[in-house]
């Protein structure tokens, strides 16, 4: 009990200086709660929306996926004939069946051609207006469609577009282009996750998705009264025989969670990543004030122990304290993630993926987990504050408070540092020497925690050197004021190095992470001017097919010396090792493709491929499989007959753009592949006449202005665009580090904070004998300053060195070029100076409002 009444009397008589110390659990605590709440909340609203959305069976064709369409080669969705719908009513316990056609390989635009696409990446849906629907959709206005001519959209991407009934819009499809007026609006019964789903009737739906009526994609199939899905799938299988695929509700519902499950996870333990790195950050500071108070009350303790009080005693009275600080800050971290994922909700709104607050799940393993992390954490980074506690001796009393340091400890933490480092860099040498990607993977990994366990150790002993050299840099311009802000720096290495290591692991990570984004932009650019042989490239960035007259307007378009048509289809592969392989992609293209992409090759001439009946296969598959030139590989396509194509080149494995591809001619890809199942072009390519790159790229923006679901780029657009979707990445992993960082900050103020209230009488003396208050207030500025510069020099030269390490992964990838982006790193140095300046701002203040005479009394 007196141990909790001394605990208790010391952290309210330190409330102030705990507070920070608490909002840093609190901040990591709410992020991983956060994480949690919204993640869980995002499978609570499609789990209903799946629910809703399953009819009790569905059957759909053998093609399709078990979540529903996959889109064939030829960009149609797969179909079943009607006839189905008439064998599934005849199944027993069946009491309605109605077929549906739908498609997501779609775009749809306004009357100015502009997308009605959902910007935060959900699907557009177009099928027909079916019963199924109208469980989770109510019409608001207007009406369903009933002929060729009216079509019904949804409510969210009515009001996102400003549309209203009337208005035209278009339905772009592999089949072609199919133009209709809004008759009515339907809102959602359901959260609708972000999808923008358009209705046509059922004639039309078959006409502009699949070019055919008399098919269906779905039969949807509600049972009977009594009937269970289990029961009403196994009659529905049993009428309609094989060759069909037949799912319960459930079946469905999973299959589609499956299907967003893998997105939700990578997302989830990202976050929760980037919450451990604040959590890691939280530690520093968290040690440090303990560090701090215990050296503050060094006196205090050593009397404690004088009248009679155990090691034992002490340092459970500093562990309460630390258990206090956790319980505190992990309880309203708790209450700020569920804010957080209520604002994170708000967010992905904002971006067209809609969440309902009615749908927020709260697991009751979320407060567990948060209160849980937040206390074990605080409770183990006061543990060895509380055991330097427990050693303070009743002789200390006698002392001034402020034990002095210990030699031996110094001594240790030297050598383990020395070793931790040298044990990481031997690490990321292995790295530069790994001959395959995934071994090195392993060292880098172990590279990087030992370097930054080692520099965490090392860095009070860095702190004496970096220090005096930054101080002379940056302080000695200030005089005497910037000679004493260095000296306070230099006064507690320990408290130093701890301080500016909190910052140091966000800026390493931002470094890291800029050198292997810059380094992936530069190795793909360089790749790419070395490689490509084409002017502009032509494809869909939602990943729809290139349909035939798409291709044609291209041909047409003057200005163009040649065009290269590109298609992927796959087939079964027999090798001459004799072993099958299924479903494998193969790449089939025109013979211009050799000069348009020029693949090194290891033997032969890429030319030979495209002849007939001939192919290229890459080298560690023929490595694989004992293949050479002239080697006969049987090849069963996909909708099409076998053929034995004879190997005529082999390509290096050891190239970034179509790494891994085998080619083959579209001539021979349509001689064993009926013309109504040829796939449609990926992507295709286009060379201007000498002199005309300019007009030609102008004519064929010109001439694809009726596809906008396809863009032209030339060789810049391309770069540029590769460029954005890295920096995008950045982007969003530099703000989840902000998080960290924000931490680091509040390292930085609390210590300073603590080292003021540390020399109060130190102050007073300095402001008696002549130093005003702008003095003061810039030396402590110039402290935090070179203290935040070290943090961020030790931070940037760490992870730069990551970043080239891991770039010797990239190499082994075909990335092979190398990029500092000096300018980010420039950048980020300087910021730390104002983020420095920023931290200081409150604890100079308070140091400048000191009252002179009661400093100097203070003991």
């Amino acid at each position: 009990m007196t141990v909790m009444k001394t605990s208790m009397r010391n952290f309210f008589a330190h409330k102030g200086r705990m507070a920070l110390s608490a909002v840093a659990v609190l901040l990591s605590v709410a992020f991983v709660c956060g994480t949690l709440v919204f993640t869980d909340t995002m499978n609570t609203t499609f789990d209903k929306l799946f629910a809703a959305t399953s009819s009790d069976v569905t059957v759909s064709a053998k093609g399709a996926s078990d979540s529903g369409e996959t889109t064939s080669d030829n960009g149609k969705p797969p179909v079943m004939p009607a006839s189905v719908l008439g064998k599934v009513r005849e199944a027993q316990g069946v009491k309605t069946a109605e077929g549906t056609v739908f498609s997501t390989s779609v775009t749809v635009v306004d009357a100015d051609k502009d997308s009605l696409s959902p910007s935060g990446g959900g699907p557009t849906i177009v099928g027909n207006w079916n019963r199924n629907d109208a469980r989770t959709m109510k019409i608001t206005s207007g009406a369903a469609p009933k002929n060729a001519g009216q079509i019904m959209v949804d409510k969210d991407t009515v009001d996102k577009h400003h549309l209203k009934l009337g208005d035209e819009i278009g339905v772009i499809s592999a089949v072609g282009t199919h133009t209709a007026k809004i008759s009515g609006v339907a809102e959602f019964q359901v959260t609708n996750p972000g999808a923008a789903i358009f209705y046509l009737d059922t004639r039309t739906a078959q006409e502009s998705l699949v070019g055919e009526t008399g098919v269906y994609t779905n039969v949807n199939v509600t049972a009977a009264s009594g009937v269970t899905d289990a029961q009403l799938k196994t009659n529905v299988a049993a009428e309609l025989g094989g060759g069909y695929k037949v799912q319960t509700a459930k079946e469905t519902a999973d299959a589609n969670q499956k299907d967003v499950e893998g997105f939700m996870n990578v997302m989830k333990y990202a976050m929760l990543g980037f919450a451990g790195i604040a959590f890691l950050v939280g530690i520093f500071l968290i040690i440090n004030t303990f560090s701090m108070l215990v050296a503050q009350r060094t006196r205090e303790i050593g009397l404690m122990r004088a009248i009679g009080s155990s090691r034992k005693q002490v340092n459970r009275s500093v562990l309460v304290e630390a258990l206090l600080l956790g319980v505190t800050g992990s309880v309203l971290g708790v209450g700020a993630g569920v804010g957080l994922a209520v604002g994170l909700m708000k967010l992905m709104s904002s971006l067209g993926i809609h969440l309902s607050t009615s749908d927020l799940t709260i697991a009751w393993t979320t407060p567990v987990v948060g209160l849980l992390l937040g206390v074990v954490v605080t409770v183990l980074a006061a543990w060895l504050p509380a055991r330097r506690a427990g050693k303070v001796s009743p002789m200390a009393a006698l002392r001034d408070a402020g034990a002095p340091a210990d030699a031996k400890a110094g001594r240790v933490r030297a050598l383990l540092g020395t070793l931790l480092t040298a044990g990481g860099a031997y690490a990321l040498y292995l790295v530069s020497q790994a001959d395959k990607a995934k071994e090195g993977s392993l060292w880098l990994g172990l590279g990087v925690v030992l370097s930054l366990i080692g520099f965490v150790v090392i860095g009070p002993l860095l702190a004496g050197g970096v220090v005096r050299v930054l101080g002379a840099v940056v302080l000695r311009v200030f005089g005497p004021v910037g000679r004493m802000a260095e000296r306070n720096a230099l006064r507690n290495p320990r408290r130093t190095g701890a301080t500016a290591a909190a910052l140091m692991i966000g800026l390493a990570l931002v470094a890291c992470l800029s050198v292997v984004g810059s380094s992936m932009v530069a190795s793909a650019t360089d790749e790419l001017d070395k490689t490509v042989g084409t002017d502009f490239i032509i494809q869909s960035d939602s990943g729809q097919l290139v349909t035939p007259a798409a291709v044609k307007a291209v041909k047409e378009t003057p200005g163009l010396e040649r065009v290269t048509e590109y298609r992927i289809t796959e087939a079964d592969y027999t090798t001459p090792d004799g072993k099958t392989l299924k479903d494998t992609d193969i790449t089939a293209a025109d013979p211009s493709y050799a000069t348009d992409l020029q693949t090194k090759t290891v033997a032969g001439k890429l030319a030979d491929a495209y002849r007939p009946d001939s192919m290229s296969v890459h080298e560690k598959f023929a490595k694989a499989h004992g293949i050479h030139l002239g080697s006969k590989i049987k090849v069963a396509f996909k909708d099409g007959a076998t053929a034995d194509l004879t190997v005529r080149a082999i390509t290096s494995s050891d190239v970034v753009i179509d790494a891994g591809s085998k080619y083959i001619s579209i001539a021979t890809l349509a001689k064993y592949v009926p013309a109504d199942k040829m796939p449609l072009d990926q992507l295709v390519f286009a060379n201007a006449k000498d002199g005309q790159q300019d007009a030609a790229y102008k004519s064929l923006k010109s001439a694809l202005h009726d596809y906008p679901q396809y863009t032209v780029r030339d060789q810049t657009d391309y770069k540029e665009a590769f460029k954005d979707q890295i920096g995008q990445l950045l982007n969003m992993i530099y703000g989840l580090l902000a998080l960290a960082i924000i931490v680091a900050i509040l390292g930085v103020v609390n210590t300073l904070a603590l080292s003021v209230v540390e020399r109060t009488r130190e102050i007073g003396l300095m402001r008696a004998i002549g130093l005003s208050r702008r003095q003061l207030r810039r030396m402590i500025r110039m402290e935090s300053v070179v203290i935040a510069l070290f943090g961020a020099l030790l931070g940037l030269g760490l992870g730069m060195g990551w970043g080239a390490t891991a770039q010797k992964l990239l190499a082994l990838e075909g990335l092979k070029v190398l990029e500092i982006p000096w300018p980010t790193i420039i950048g980020v140095f300087v910021g730390s100076a104002f983020v420095g300046l920023f931290a200081a701002l409150i604890p100079a203040f308070r140091a400048g409002r000191m009252n002179v005479l009661k400093a100097i009394a203070t003991e």
